[in-house]
This record gives structure tokens, sequence and C-alpha cells, in this order.
């Protein structure tokens, strides 16, 4: 049986082609990918053009089938792995009036002050809203990332345009109405926009906190399961594509869901943390659980019986890709094959140099757009290779940050999953383990476990599994990192001074950047 995931990220597509065995395993058989535009604004904007996301899935798509020789007639199904809290406003044609808002857009600063910053406030919040978002929603809009806030700003800047919205989408939600005609969001892009009663018996969008945030319940569409079987493919998306008619399409699910699954870590407290342009942390847990202070919430999984308990960091593997060029250091090769050789030798603690990873921005522990990335402790004799060491330490301590802040609503696992283009290099899967001081295991192709958990998604639509978390069986970890106790011991010591290059550096990024 032949199926094919997409995973949507942030500056590009890649397309799985995966083959389902009798014996329940999920083999990669093909994959390409395709780039797109990441257009970042002076006023804060993110954005992207949906017609290339759709462009990238038709291309790499027909390419894949080219290539393989396989009918299209086998496609037994298709679905998606995207990145998530994205505004992606259509017509009743479903033509998209404007491009994306991504998870990084920050133009909302005059929403949120308006909608959360007013009245009596807890933790900063106004005190009303913050508690009833909390007893209805399990979460609560308190960024100036979260959708709402991208919502907002388009009907107070473009009434125009805002006044033939039909439905507000998310990333893969707006590829499976390309595929389907159907306008639908899967459990988990629901709870992302803040916006759905997630309590028991309820699960729907909550009419009283759309009230509450200025949001027009009707531009929300229906919500189903990421493994429903939201509709056969129509006969336009289908010849695009190279596809069957009626090639049945999976809702899927975001990343920071569906990761999880792929990475085999996907059963109640499993953690695992990804490494790609953003990071996290990721817990699952049998009840949902906040902390305001820490911006630490617990999305709905991929399935009816768990929740992610969920921390992110905004840029992870981004910062290497910056630092890289910014340094000096260029490979024709890939960047952790580079990472391997070049910087293998530079002791822990990177001789002294520090790297901070918000380079735009940081959401947990602590929520603050101004904050950003910089080496502290430079000398004379500093050199390329303990630069770039220092950006991958900086990563993992501040993984560690959210991995103790959210140890306080459940515990870590021991070992840790950890996947991600990060998880290719060997020098950093040790670095991991050391500052976290735990194992750190990984997976076979850590960088394609988003498009595993895509496959399951299908692979349970189908029936081929019970439950979507019975995947964890067929992938077992291919490495284990043990920590090393004299690195353990420096990281414990450069802990409490990273946690601190924040906290005595707030009001100047507050003065530089707000």
């Amino acid at each position: 049986m032949y199926v094919i995931a997409y995973d949507i990220g942030t500056t590009g597509l890649k397309t799985c082609l995966f083959e389902i065995t009798e014996e329940k395993r999920i083999n990669l058989v093909a994959d390409a990918s395709e780039g797109y535009d990441l257009y970042t604004l002076p006023n804060g904007g993110s954005e992207q053009d949906p017609q290339q996301w759709w462009d990238a899935m038709c291309n790499t798509t027909r390419k894949l089938l080219q290539e393989t020789g396989i009918p299209k007639e086998n496609i037994k199904g298709i679905s998606f792995c995207a990145q998530m809290q994205a505004v992606v406003l259509v017509d009743k044609d479903g033509n998209h009036l404007m491009n994306s808002m991504g998870y990084m857009d920050t133009r909302g600063t005059e929403q949120i002050d308006k909608l959360m910053y007013s009245g009596f406030k807890i933790a900063g919040l106004n005190a009303w809203k913050l508690l009833r978002s909390l007893q209805i929603t399990k979460a609560v809009s308190g960024s100036v990332k979260d959708p709402v806030f991208k919502y907002r700003w388009v009907a107070d800047n473009d009434p125009e345009l805002f006044s033939k919205v039909y439905k507000w989408l998310d990333v893969k939600d707006y590829l499976v109405m390309r595929a389907t005609g159907k306008f639908t969001m899967s459990r988990d892009s629901a709870f992302s926009t803040m916006l759905f009663d997630s309590r028991p018996g309820k699960e729907c969008f909550s009419a009283e906190v759309c009230r509450m945030m200025d949001v027009n319940i009707d531009h929300l569409p229906e919500v189903v399961q990421s493994t429903d079987n939201v509709g056969g493919m129509t006969a336009k998306a289908a010849g695009e594509l190279g596809l069957a008619e009626g090639t049945p399409v999976f809702s899927g699910g975001g990343d920071a869901t569906l990761i999880g699954v792929g990475a085999g870590a996907s059963r109640i407290g499993d953690t695992h943390i990804y490494m790609g342009t953003s990071g996290w942390v990721t817990t699952v847990i049998a009840e949902q659980k906040l902390d305001i202070t820490t911006m630490i919430a617990s999305p709905i999984g991929p399935s009816n019986k768990s929740y992610n308990c969920f921390a992110e960091l905004e840029t992870a593997g981004k910062c290497l890709d910056w630092a890289r060029g910014s340094v000096g250091i260029e490979s024709k090769d890939d960047p952790f094959d580079l990472i391997n050789e070049r910087i293998k030798d530079v002791p822990a603690g990177s001789n002294g140099v520090m790297f901070t990873p918000w380079l735009h921005g940081n959401r947990n522990p602590f929520e603050d757009p101004n904050a950003r990335g910089m080496f502290f402790n430079m000398g004379l004799e500093t050199s390329a290779e303990d630069m770039i060491h220092a950006v991958i330490e900086g990563v993992c301590l501040h993984l560690r940050w959210q991995a103790e802040a959210m140890s306080k609503l459940t515990p870590i696992s021991d070992p840790v999953r950890f996947v991600g283009g990060g998880a290719r290099s060997a020098v950093t899967c040790q670095i991991l383990a050391d500052v976290l001081g735990k194992k750190v295991e990984t997976v076979d192709s850590p960088h394609n476990v988003g498009s595993v958990g895509a496959a399951a998604v299908i692979a349970t639509g189908l029936g081929i599994f019970e439950y979507i978390e019975d995947i964890n069986e067929s992938i077992p970890a291919t490495a284990t990192y043990y920590p090393r106790k004299e690195n353990t011991e420096v990281y414990d010591k450069l802990f409490g001074i990273f946690q601190n290059l924040y906290k005595a550096n707030k009001k100047n990024f507050f003065n530089l950047n707000a």
C-alpha cells in the first residue's frame, strides 16, 4: 500500500512517498522537496503565498510518481504535517484573499493591547478574559503571535478585504481545501486558534470566547479529527497533482502534533525534543495543563486520548543557518556534516563564548517579542568554531530551560527522543545529552518524522492501526547518547548565566526593539 505525506515547513515543502507493509511498518520509498518564499516585513509581518505551497505540492507529487513509476491509482491516501498558527483567509470559492500571516507574525500589537492588556490584570492579561479562556479553551491568547491578533489586524487595517472573508484556515487545512473543496480544521488546528472549547462533551468553537475576542464564529470551519477522511480528491485537484480523482484526503495535523508521532514518542509520558527551523520540548500527558507564567500549554494531540504539553523556541536550527554565513563558515555539503567535522574538538562551554537563540523574539518560558540573539564574552582568541559551537549550546541551553519549566507540570522522560534536522549531527546530539543530563535517543531519518506522522494518520484512518499511538512499536531508537558527567557539570554552571543574560538585558531589548 502506498501513501503520500506532505511536510509543509517554514521555508519549503517535502513530499514523501511511503509504503505501508503487512507488518505495519512505514517505509520511505522516495521523497522530493521544493522551497518557497518567506516574506519578512519591516512592520513585524511574516508572510507566505499559499499558491506557492500548492505549486510545490503539485510539482513534487508529479516528480515522485514519474521517478518511481508507481501508478497514481496505487496511492491510497494523502495527508499533511504542517507549520501551525498561520492565518489563511479565503473567500467562498476557496481563493486566498491575501498572503498567509505566519506563526512569526507580530503585527498585532495594537490588537493584543486592546483585547488583552486592558482592565484589571492577572499575569499581565485581562483577568476576566484570562480566567474564562482557561475555563473554556484550556489556553489563552496571550502572545502577539497568536492567530486571533493577526485576524483582528486584518479586520482593523483592511476592512474591505475583510468583508470578503468566508473562512479562516491554517496552512494544511488550506491545502486540504484545495484538494477536496471542503472547509475544515483538524482538532489541533482548531485548538491553536485559542477559540476552541476543549471541555469534555463540547469540542467545538466557543461562541463566548469568539465574542470576547471579537471573532466572527461563522468564519471558523467545521472541526474534524486528524485521522478523518475529509473527502475524495476533486477532479481539478487530481489533475494538477497527477493523482487519481477520488483519492482519500486525510486531515492530518500540525508539526507540533505529528512530529512526536513520527518520533515514536506519542504515548503518555513520552518526551521528544525537536530542532528544525524552530524548536520545542513536548511531553504527552493525559490531562490538559497550563502554566500562564511560562506560556506552556497543552494543545490537543492527534487522538482523543492525550494532549501535548508544549514549549516552543521560535528559532533553533535557523540560528545555525544564520550563524554559518555570519561568521564565515559555509559548506557545499550538509551543514550538519560540517558541524561534526569543524567543531567536534571544541570543549564544553565553547572556550567561554555564549549565544542566545532569540533571533525572532521568544515565546517560552518567557514571552518577549523584543528579545534578540547575541554572542557574549568573546575575546581576541575566539574562533569561528567556538562561535558555531556556542550557537548549538545556546539552543540546547534554552531547550533545557523549557524542559525544566515543563517539569513543574509533568515529568520529563529519560531517555528523550530527539528529532529534526539537528538530530542528524552526532555532535549536536551529544551536546543536548550533556546539557540535559539525560539520555538522548534518535531515530532513522529524524528529519522526516513529520511525514512519518502524517503517514501514520493515513494508516490509522484506513484501519491499519487501531490507535495512532500504535506506531510507537514500529519506530525504534537507532542511536543513544549518554550524558558525560564532566560536561554536564560545565553546563550546570553555565545554565544560570544563560538565564541571566535575558534578565539582565530585558530592558535593553525593549529600548532597542520595542
